[in-house]
């Protein structure tokens, strides 16, 4: 490894290639890091590697893992470790969820869910930490949800992980406190991405609320947010007031208010 290629500033993010990953990529190449790209679809990250290169002059590693496989974090980290990359950033950013009876649902879909949205994220978390803390210098963005806030009917399973995401990163923020990292968890609201479609909840009511913000703008706050390093971040002034307003509900309302809004979504 040259001097040059020693004071590189790597950020990592999952789920690249599209919606808020890619814009998250964006934000950080601007500002002079270089990047690990990982997602499914190499030839999205390639596309956007060649961009990012073009606007900001970054350079980037793709890394073609799913990380819905088991051992997909470790062979990540594996790669980083032969190439002999530091990452100052994490940025755990994949996710997915989806729509209906949970009695009626895919158990290996379920499975998958899980492993993507809590497990990988737990595990690169693990892998990454101690490289940081050594040096002193670190900071991890898991991307968690307004969602994280109160269960969710008819989308339970991923209401259930972005809350355990949103309770790690507090928790895990905590005990490194005064230790050079910190831990921000981002807990946006509705967002167009592909994400509304694998979902299969992209007529939904709520895609139409005052609540949505769009994929840059999320993105720009949870820079702003992480390079601050504050805890949590909820992109948005009506979101912020309705997580506050959440706090005073009683759970049982809260609860019903969510399946109503679910449950009225578009044909």
């Amino acid at each position: 490894m040259n001097s040059k290629e020693m004071f590189k500033k790597y950020v990592l993010i999952t789920g690249a290639s599209s919606g808020i990953g890619l814009e998250l990529a964006h934000q950080f190449a601007k500002n002079g890091y270089d990047l690990i790209l990982v997602a499914r679809r190499k030839k999205l990250l390639q596309t956007l590697a060649n961009e990012l290169h073009t606007k900001y002059g970054s350079e980037s590693e793709l890394i073609e893992k799913d990380l819905e496989e088991p051992n997909a974090a470790k062979e990540v980290v594996a790669i980083l470790q032969r190439k002999n990359i530091s990452i100052e950033i994490l940025v755990n950013n994949a996710g997915f969820g989806t729509f209906g009876d949970y009695n009626s649902s895919d158990e290996e879909t379920n499975s998958r869910m899980v492993q993507l949205n809590i497990t990988s994220l737990m595990s690169l978390t693990r892998l990454l930490i101690p490289s940081m803390l050594k040096r002193k210098v670190g900071k991890i963005l898991n991307v968690a949800s307004m969602a994280a806030f109160q269960p969710g009917p008819f989308m339970a399973v991923y209401y259930a992980s972005k809350s355990f995401v949103l309770s790690f990163s507090e928790a895990l923020s905590s005990e490194l406190e005064g230790m050079g990292v910190t831990v921000t968890a981002l807990c946006p609201g509705p967002v167009p991405t592909g994400f509304q479609e694998r979902a299969r909840v992209g007529k939904a009511l709520m895609m139409k609320s005052i609540m949505t913000k769009s994929a840059q703008f999320v993105a720009e706050e949870a820079y702003k947010g992480t390079m601050k390093g504050k805890q949590i971040v909820i992109p948005g002034a009506i979101n912020n007031i309705l997580v506050v307003m959440g706090k005073f509900m009683p759970r049982k309302f809260l609860i019903m208010v969510v399946k109503r809004i679910m449950h009225k979504r578009e044909k």
